[in-house]
C-alpha cells in the first residue's frame, strides 16, 4: 500500500494523536476562532447549500489554526463532500511545477486518508499542465496541514486529491479550475476545493493588514486578474496566488454566490509580536441555492 508519511507532525501540528485533537479543538475555541467546536452529526445542514470551496491558511496551528478553524467550522455544517481537492503552493520547489498526487494514502496522527485516484486521474487527463508526481508532495506543508482538520470534521471515508503548484501563473490557475470543473460537471462528483495560502509575510501588523485587505478585496470581487495585479504591484507576498486564483475561476464557472470573508488576522494577533507578521484568512465561496 502506497503511503505518504507525515512530514510536519511535531512541528506544524502535534505528532501525538490526543495532543493533535486538543490542538484542533483549541483552534475552534480560541478567542480568534469561531468560539465553539463543531458537531457535524447534529448541525449538518445549517450551512444551507454549502460551498464550492474555501481559502484556508497553512501555517503552524498555533499561529493560523484559529483562523483556519472558521473555514472548517463552516464546512462541518454542510454535507460531506465526495472528495476534497487541496491545492497549495510548492514551498520546497521539489518535483514538477504542477503536480497531482496519484494514488494511495496520506497518513497523519489521526489515521489514513485515501487519495481519490479516479478523480486524480480525471483531473490530470483534463489538464494541459498538471501531471502525476510524488516528489513535490513529500515535504510540502501547505497541503498536509489541512488533512487533520478535514479528518476531525469528516471522520472516516474522507478522500482527498492533493495538488501542489510551483508555476503560479494565471494560465496554470485557469487550467486547474477548468479540469476540476469538468470533473464536477461531467461526473456529478461532489468536490470541495481548498485553496491553501497565507497572505502577506514578514512585515509589521499594520502593513500586513493593509496589504492583505487589498488582496482579499479582489478575491471577494471574484477578480483573479486584479488579484495578481495587486500581488505583483503592491507587492503582497501571498504564497498561494495560483491556488486562490484557481478557486476564483472555478467559482466563476460554477456561478457561485459572492465569497464571504469568515476571518482575517495576523500572527501578531495570536502572539502579540506585531513587528514581524504573517497574514491569514478564511474565505468561503458559497454555492447558489
Amino acid at each position: 500500500m502506497k503511503k505518504r508519511l507525515p512530514a510536519h507532525a511535531g512541528t506544524f501540528y502535534p505528532a501525538d494523536r490526543d495532543d493533535l485533537v486538543r490542538s484542533i479543538e483549541d483552534s475552534f475555541t480560541h478567542p480568534l476562532g469561531p468560539g465553539k467546536i463543531p458537531r457535524p452529526g447534529l448541525e449538518a445542514g445549517e450551512g444551507g447549500a454549502g460551498a464550492i470551496g474555501y481559502v484556508v491558511p497553512h501555517a503552524g496551528y498555533m499561529y493560523s489554526g484559529p483562523v483556519a478553524a472558521h473555514a472548517y467550522y463552516d464546512m462541518a455544517l454542510s454535507e460531506k463532500p465526495e472528495a476534497v481537492v487541496i491545492a497549495g503552493p510548492n514551498h520546497t520547489m521539489l518535483g514538477l511545477n504542477a503536480s497531482v498526487y496519484k494514488e494511495g494514502y496520506w497518513e497523519t496522527p489521526l489515521g489514513l486518508v485515501e487519495v481519490d485516484s479516479e478523480l486524480s486521474k480525471l483531473i490530470v487527463s483534463y489538464s494541459r499542465f498538471f501531471a502525476f508526481d510524488d516528489t513535490a508532495h513529500m515535504y510540502e506543508h501547505s497541503v498536509e496541514v489541512q488533512v487533520p482538520f478535514l479528518q476531525y470534521i469528516y471522520g472516516e471515508g474522507l478522500r482527498i486529491i492533493p495538488v501542489v503548484i510551483g508555476l503560479q501563473t494565471l494560465e496554470v490557475a485557469r487550467d486547474l479550475a477548468s479540469a476540476v470543473y469538468k470533473v464536477y460537471e461531467e461526473h456529478g462528483a461532489r468536490i470541495l476545493y481548498l485553496a491553501s495560502t497565507d497572505f502577506n509575510h514578514y512585515e509589521s501588523h499594520e502593513v500586513t493588514v493593509k496589504k492583505d485587505l487589498m488582496a482579499i478585496e479582489k478575491i471577494l470581487d471574484l477578480d483573479a486578474e486584479a488579484l495578481y495585479r495587486v500581488v505583483e504591484s503592491v507587492p503582497v507576498t501571498m504564497c498561494g496566488p495560483a491556488p486562490t486564483a484557481s478557486l476564483i475561476y472555478l467559482a466563476r464557472e460554477a456561478g457561485v454566490s459572492k465569497p464571504v470573508l469568515l476571518k482575517h488576522a495576523t500572527s501578531g494577533d495570536v502572539t502579540g509580536e506585531k513587528g514581524w507578521t504573517v497574514g491569514y484568512a478564511s474565505i468561503k465561496f458559497p454555492r447558489k441555492g
